[in-house]
């Protein structure tokens, strides 16, 4: 997508203001805005908009609400809402709003449209940076978000595992990252557990390998779940619970994103990113509660539910990343309905036993408004993944802590990596919301790339 920002001395000021800020504000407009204003009953609350017009008919400036100060909750992404409130023309912030970097970042975010099937125009607004704002950084986040959001959004006939996996490769290309795909039938002895899961469908599954950077620099790898679309297999999910299913790529998307961001900051890091890429399908041929299965790890896995299949397939590629013993080693999935239960949808939990690794991304989160909140890998619950025919089962009976024991889960095939960090996201904005529209959505990468700009510029 191409740059919102752009500098131009004739922009038109946007006026951030609050209802405690109202009057003030109100006192230095010209009398005939100010009766605009009055007329218009503009009353400042969050959200609220209004074009003042010039003598000339043309837009003087923009007065916007802000939530004040001491409000129990304030969006920092608010300014976000005005891309698709504005007429075309480029503006400038006026004065400061709560954060001058996040806003601008929410007013790139918030031109997204996905427009793949229909018609859907961009909105044709362009912002000049305000000062000290790091546009190029900005957009690089933006342009990530844009690529998580367009794979996550794209139906999944679309966008199955080939397709996904052509995605990568031309990620892969365009920042000369080495590219590599193991398929269908080649994975069955090495990777039994993405195997196992891909095979009902006939879309073949695959495991997606791209390397990027200098072997000497400290290595960083990536795993991203990508079920490009889950029916629950045998145990089939309701019509309900499968409508949104073809997110269930989003943690793969979302790996992508943080790749994409990575790679383009060129930060010091060998980097690897491993995307299981699979169909959970139904057929005759199709995995069965309580088959069981030796992973490349050498566990033996009793299948519980064939709804809890992501784990599955990240576990094999989990035990590949581990053997190279990388300095982080970070998966993201779509995984848990028991994480949305606890945390709800915008607000992914997180699970490392690396306290610093813990306080950086709680931290780092707060910075980008890109919320994360930490949970524990609980070490008495462990015993539950026992089973009584093979090493662990990928389904504990009961349903307590769910998103623990999937965590809990994984953990069990992560041994030599320095450093581990799982994030249990759920890539979708089920309401559309400043800077974040209804669909697909980007989680968790933007707060874990700043960690590693921060580790590794």
């Amino acid at each position: 997508m191409p740059s919102v920002f752009e500098t131009s001395p004739t922009a038109i000021p946007i006026t951030f203001v609050t209802k405690s800020s109202w009057d003030q504000v109100a006192e230095t407009l010209p009398p005939a805005q100010r009766q605009f204003a009055t007329a218009n009953a503009f009353a400042a609350k969050p959200g609220g908009y209004l074009a003042l017009p010039a003598p000339d008919g043309t837009i003087a400036q923009v007065l916007f609400g802000l939530e004040d100060e001491g409000a129990r909750s304030r969006d920092l992404f608010r300014p976000g809402a005005l891309p698709g409130l504005l007429p075309p023309g480029t503006y400038r912030f006026a004065n400061a709003p709560h954060d001058a970097r996040l806003a601008a970042l929410a007013f790139a975010l918030g031109c997204y449209r996905f427009a793949r099937y229909r018609k859907a125009d961009s909105p044709d607004v362009r912002l000049v940076p305000p000062d000290g704002v790091d546009a190029v950084e900005i957009s690089r986040m933006a342009d990530a978000a844009m690529l998580a959001r367009d794979l996550i959004n794209t139906p999944s006939n679309d966008m199955g595992p080939e397709e996904l996996a052509a995605a990568a490769q031309e990620l892969a290309s365009e920042f000369g990252a080495s590219f590599a795909c193991t398929i269908g039938e080649d994975l069955r002895t090495d990777f039994p557990l993405i195997h196992a899961v891909g095979m009902a469908s006939d879309r073949a599954p695959r495991l997606i390998d791209i390397g990027w950077g200098d072997p000497a620099h400290p290595k960083v790898t990536l795993v991203g779940k990508g079920v490009c679309f889950d029916t629950g297999g045998l145990d089939l999910k309701p019509s309900s619970g499968m409508l949104i299913m073809k997110k269930d790529m989003g943690g793969a998307a979302n790996v992508l994103a943080l790749a994409r961001m990575v790679m383009d900051a060129k930060l010091k890091v060998r980097l690897r990113v491993l995307i299981p890429a699979v169909e959970n399908a139904v057929a005759g041929n199709a995995f069965r509660p309580l088959d069981i299965f030796t992973s490349r790890k050498g566990i033996t896995v009793e299948i519980g539910n064939t709804d809890a299949e992501g784990r599955l397939v990240l576990a094999d590629a989990l035990a590949l990343a581990d053997e190279e013993k990388p300095d982080l080693l970070i998966d993201l999935g779509t995984l848990t309905g028991a994480a949305r239960v606890a945390l709800g949808p915008d607000l992914p939990p997180f699970y490392t036993n690396d306290e610093t690794l813990a306080a950086d991304v709680a931290r780092c989160a707060v910075k980008e408004n890109d919320p994360l909140w930490r949970m524990p890998l609980w070490p008495a619950y462990d015993a539950w993944l026992d089973s009584k025919t093979a090493t662990i089962t990928n389904a504990p009976s009961g349903g307590f802590a769910g998103s623990i024991t999937c965590a809990l889960f994984l953990q069990r095939f992560v041994e030599q990596a320095k450093s581990w960090l799982h994030v249990d996201i759920y890539g979708w904005t089920p309401s559309a919301k400043p800077a974040r529209p209804e669909g697909g959505e980007c989680q968790a990468a933007r707060a874990i790339y700043t960690l590693l700009s921060e580790r590794y510029a």
